[in-house]
């Protein structure tokens, strides 16, 4: 399994200069710090940090709280998801926290590297449970998340997930 994270990651990030994507400040002045991220996240802290973020965004987003789900992402926020539908911004994902039929679901296997002091590499499993009357009861995914830090708020800015058997 850590040949595939390791092979998706580093998909992910060849993409992303082969565009020549940089990390984008926001426009206009900084947010507000909120609870949901911290200004002094030390290295060790780090991993602690993003999956609390990780399993709050999951939480938003199976409770259908857009507004919340959408305090973890940069606006500049991209996607690509399991569904081979393509890439998603960040508008687009918000349109889609109504339309989910996601009921519960299990993260585990965390991994967080860092990639700089203001970037971090998260990768982890998701097994989702959906609906009994689903046409798909149950999905594994492993996900791929690049998580930047700007004006001292961690938030998403990359997610790559890809379904398994």
């Amino acid at each position: 399994m850590r040949n595939y994270f390791a092979c998706a990651c580093v998909t992910l990030l060849m993409t992303c200069c082969a565009f020549g994507q940089q990390p984008a400040a926001p426009k206009g002045p900084p947010p507000p710090p909120t609870n949901l991220h911290s200004n002094t996240a030390a290295p060790a802290d780090l991993s602690e940090l993003l999956q609390a973020n990780i399993r709050g965004m999951w939480a938003a987003f199976r409770d259908k709280r857009k507004q919340a789900y959408a305090e973890y992402l940069w606006d500049d926020y991209e996607a690509v998801e399991e569904d081979a539908a393509g890439e998603r911004n960040k508008l687009r994902v918000l349109r889609e926290v109504d339309q989910s039929v996601v009921n519960d679901y299990m993260l585990q296997a965390f991994q967080v590297d860092s990639l700089g002091p203001d970037a971090a590499l998260v990768t982890y499993e998701n097994f989702i449970k959906f609906p009994p009357k689903s046409a798909v009861r149950f999905e594994k995914i492993f996900i791929s998340e690049i998580w930047l830090r700007r004006h001292g708020q961690w938030k998403a800015w990359r997610y790559q997930a890809t379904r398994v058997k």
